[in-house]
């Protein structure tokens, strides 16, 4: 349903499908191994040459690295030169004044991050919108037509995210400089309470849909569509009012069928991912169905991968976000299955009341997410612990976040993730195509 259409267009529907990725071929590896042997009291030796089968690799590290703050809502693109800029929130504590957007880079090649930048704040978009902010989150960044970098952000000028509108950033550099914000106009009456959160998607005109949810009084999922400037021109409720679908993440399967998966947020006592589907280039869609996934009013992520399945990276639980799950769906998201838990610690809390024990755990969980950490020297990685302390301990007990993943996959095939950690950092994960062609014949042969 279109809420409102900008004067003068005529909307075309149907998708355009992004540029497949050209997958990397790794090659077995030869080694060169010498065998010695003795025979009549002479030592002889011996090359013998093998190939070792290829190898995939899942890798992990940490793209934040402020410590003392409270890290969200990560969120990232690749660079034309093929490094990946992520984007997220930091501050004393989510809503807060000082909020700031920060940035990182992935250096694809040395396999790490650089320090992390500020890109901008409540202040200076105040200064430069010339209206009250009471406080910034949500980075979502995307490829713009002309091929610069927009960065839409939400902006709050009273009360809480109900309250919010969309602003956007524009850079002609990769996102080295960004010029100043425009408001995003997603109403024509009261310009509030639209929410970014997934990667926008492409028309077939040329125009950027960008998938959004509405707070204000009832939750439901809807998507903005964008010119090629950035002006918004059509507003599409994806979902009726009351319904509890938030964050919808909007996959495009080819030009007419896409598929949307939305948090929930109502008050069905088994909570479930709910999916909304077009099979007409996004002019109609579905009513909400719930998945197989659960769903603890948690945000999630999802991509579509060249072969056509669809993977996911949610807490697939019904209460709590202390466990992370990647999950694989082959048949169009009718059922998804498990590839791996990125992360387990439910249960845990109440096992940890000892303080000790507690940062022992976290302390182990640094290290195995960054093998930096395992090279630090202890002054350096009790600072670590200290930053995690105040957001892990708490009540007699230790509590666990892993939570806000977002899904990408590069041009070299590679898929990263980015989610929040603890509050405490972001974390990143990057894995290649042959490890998820691995980890599928490993789950088909069990």
């Amino acid at each position: 349903m279109a809420l409102f259409k900008a004067s003068g267009w005529t909307l075309a529907y149907g998708f355009r499908l992004p540029e497949p990725p050209v997958i990397k071929v790794v090659e077995p590896t030869q080694v060169t191994t010498q065998v010695v042997t003795r025979s009549k009291g002479r030592r002889h030796t011996q090359r013998i040459k093998e190939t070792l089968p290829a190898r995939g690799h899942f890798d992990t590290h940490f793209a934040s690295s402020q410590l003392h703050v409270q890290t969200h809502a990560a969120s990232m693109i690749e660079l034309s030169d093929g490094n990946v800029r992520a984007f997220w929130f930091s501050g004393s504590r989510e809503g807060a004044a000082d909020v700031t957007i920060n940035s990182a880079i992935f250096d694809v090649t040395q396999k790490q991050w650089g320090a992390e930048q500020v890109v901008t704040g409540r202040v200076q978009t105040q200064r430069d919108l010339h209206r009250y902010i009471a406080k910034v989150g949500n980075p979502v960044p995307m490829r713009a037509p002309d091929g610069s970098l927009w960065l839409f952000y939400v902006t709050v000028s009273l009360g809480g995210w109900a309250g919010s509108s969309i602003s956007m950033l524009t850079s002609n550099d990769e996102g080295a400089t960004w010029g100043a914000p425009r408001r995003l106009v997603t109403s024509p009456f009261i310009n509030i309470s639209t929410l970014v959160k997934a990667p926008p998607f492409l028309y077939a005109d040329g125009t950027v849909g960008v998938p959004v949810y509405h707070e204000f009084v009832s939750k439901f999922a809807e998507a903005l569509r964008l010119d090629k400037t950035g002006k918004v021109i059509d507003k599409q409720r994806l979902a009726a009012g009351g319904q509890g679908t938030l964050q919808p993440v909007v996959l495009v399967r080819n030009e007419l069928d896409a598929l949307a998966l939305t948090r929930y947020a109502g008050a069905d006592s088994a909570p479930r991912v709910m999916s909304l589907a077009t099979t007409d280039g996004g002019r109609h869609w579905s009513k909400p169905q719930k998945s197989n996934m659960k769903n603890p009013n948690a945000a999630l992520s999802a991509l579509v991968l060249p072969d056509g399945k669809l993977l996911a990276v949610l807490n697939d639980q019904e209460h709590g976000r202390d466990s992370l799950s990647l999950q694989l769906s082959a048949d169009g998201g009718i059922t998804w299955r498990e590839l791996r838990r990125l992360e387990e610690m439910g249960g845990l809390s109440q096992q940890l009341a000892d303080e000790s024990a507690c940062l022992e755990v976290v302390e182990d969980m640094l290290q195995n997410s960054d093998a930096r950490l395992q090279a630090l020297a202890a002054p350096q990685l009790a600072e670590y612990v200290a930053s995690a302390k105040p957001l892990v301990r708490s009540a007699s007990a230790c509590h666990f976040e892993f939570s806000y993943p977002y899904l990408m996959q590069a041009h070299n095939g590679d898929i990263h993730l980015l989610y929040t950690w603890n509050r405490v950092l972001i974390k990143h994960a990057v894995f290649d195509a042959l490890w998820l062609q691995q980890r599928l014949s490993q789950e088909s042969s069990q």
